[in-house]
């Protein structure tokens, strides 16, 4: 069940962002964890995003992380025949910039993935891609924090651009920050 104080697009960003912030901090393998034994402290990094107390860092972070990684397959860790995957897909069409944007064309939106992945990804969105490939229904909660990162940080822009971070919806979801 969603968070009730999680209304809006933005809302649910940054709740994804506040759960991976918990993993850090409190050294969980996974969001799940981080939800069962520390939800106060999701909640409390998700208040401080909400209201601009905290911001999330430059995603030049998460740029340099992908730079110094092991070259592996982000989706399945296999390290042959690697191709740099482009989270956001390419194909985004919310404005006629879309295809020269640099949150899109960029480093920023950028991993490694095998040819396998990155072909069945194709011009799928990241967590309806996810939602297919792991049986769970928590899929949202078992993806790799550097993944997400990027995500987040390059779908809130592109949202920011459509002008729909604001936008409401009863019992939002992951799948919902989707373009």
């Amino acid at each position: 069940m969603p968070d009730k104080s999680v209304k809006t697009i933005k809302d649910q960003i940054f709740f994804q962002y506040a759960k991976i912030i918990t993993k850090s901090s409190f050294w969980y393998k996974d969001c799940s964890e981080a939800k069962r034994k520390a939800y106060w402290f999701i909640k409390q990094k998700f208040n401080e995003l909400k209201s601009w107390k905290i911001c999330w860092s430059n995603i030049t972070k998460e740029d340099w992380e992908f730079v110094g990684s092991e070259k592996e397959c982000i989706y399945c860790g296999s390290k042959e025949d690697l191709q740099k995957e482009h989270i956001v897909p390419k194909s985004l069409k919310i404005k006629e910039e879309c295809k020269t944007c640099q949150n899109i064309q960029s480093i920023s939106n950028q991993l490694w993935a095998c040819k396998v992945c990155n072909q069945k990804k194709s011009d799928m969105w990241l967590y309806k891609f996810y939602s297919k490939i792991l049986d769970d229904e928590k899929f949202y909660d078992k993806l790799p924090s550097l993944l997400e990162k990027k995500y987040l940080k390059t779908i809130y822009n592109c949202h920011n651009c459509a002008w729909s971070l604001d936008i409401e919806k009863d019992d939002i979801s992951v799948v919902d920050l989707d373009l």
